[in-house]
């Protein structure tokens, strides 16, 4: 019958197992991975298929590094609530804490590598960043990788990564760009608008040629180690249960005063 043949086979090229070896992107786990290689540049060898060389390791690590924790954030905050209902499930408050991994919280890496990623490779990098600082302002949208709402005038993490992306050959035409969208956004604005940690993290991530389509994991992977200790002090130093009864009595104070 026409459409029908041979069905296609079901393959991966990251990580297979035999009865007494297990490979990881054509490295045996066992021989060639554990105790030798960090956790950075295992994240890196699962991406990139291959492992980084120095300079790439001290840039992905530090990337990596950078997101792991920024203190109780909503998503550490969902975490924490989620583990008070549901203590048996761990796993289940970790996710709750990375669902909210969205546009604002380290979702924004994701925008502003596509920003970046996307930008015609043949234009000034003036011209190509007022462009999309006019482009966002016409559609009234953030431009993602800018400004903070406790870190002025600069985001002390931004300072540390382009720093190190200069050292080790990472302060290409992205970097640039970024900081130039920055600059641009700052005259349109008439205020500070500095580049932030995710901005930096975008350009850096674009620089090691990561698509931005998977920018977003890099904050998914690295919160998720913060999410756990905030877990471990929430079992030590419960906080969950206060922060429920006072939005609930806060709430209940407010809807009363509404109603007076």
């Amino acid at each position: 019958m026409k459409g029908e043949g041979r069905a296609k086979k079901i393959r991966s090229r990251i990580g297979h197992s035999t009865t007494d070896q297990i490979f990881v992107r054509g490295h045996d786990l066992a021989a060639d991975l554990i105790g030798k290689v960090s956790l950075g540049d295992m994240a890196f060898l699962e991406l990139k298929g291959r492992l980084p060389n120095r300079h790439e390791s001290v840039m992905f690590n530090a990337l990596a590094v950078t997101l792991v924790e920024h203190g109780l954030t909503p998503s550490t905050i969902a975490a924490r609530l989620t583990y008070y209902g549901a203590p048996e499930a761990l796993q289940a408050a970790v996710a709750a804490g990375l669902l909210g991994m969205g546009d604002r919280f380290g979702g924004s890496i994701e925008q502003a590598a596509r920003t970046l990623q996307e930008a015609p490779s043949d234009q000034d990098l003036r011209a190509a960043a007022r462009k999309i600082v006019e482009g966002h302002r016409a559609r009234r949208e953030v431009i993602p990788g800018l400004g903070h709402p406790v870190h002025k005038p600069a985001d002390p993490r931004t300072t540390a990564l382009f720093a190190l992306a200069a050292e080790h050959g990472f302060s290409g035409r992205h970097v640039q760009l970024m900081q130039l969208i920055g600059e641009e956004a700052s005259k349109a604005q008439g205020r500070d608008l500095p580049v932030n940690a995710t901005g930096a993290i975008a350009a850096i991530a674009s620089e090691m040629e990561l698509s931005w389509r998977i920018c977003r994991g890099l904050a998914v992977m690295a919160r998720a180690i913060g999410l756990v200790a905030h877990l471990q002090e929430e079992m030590d130093e419960p906080m969950a249960a206060e922060i429920w009864s006072r939005s609930e009595a806060e709430a209940a104070t407010d809807a009363k005063q509404d109603g007076d």
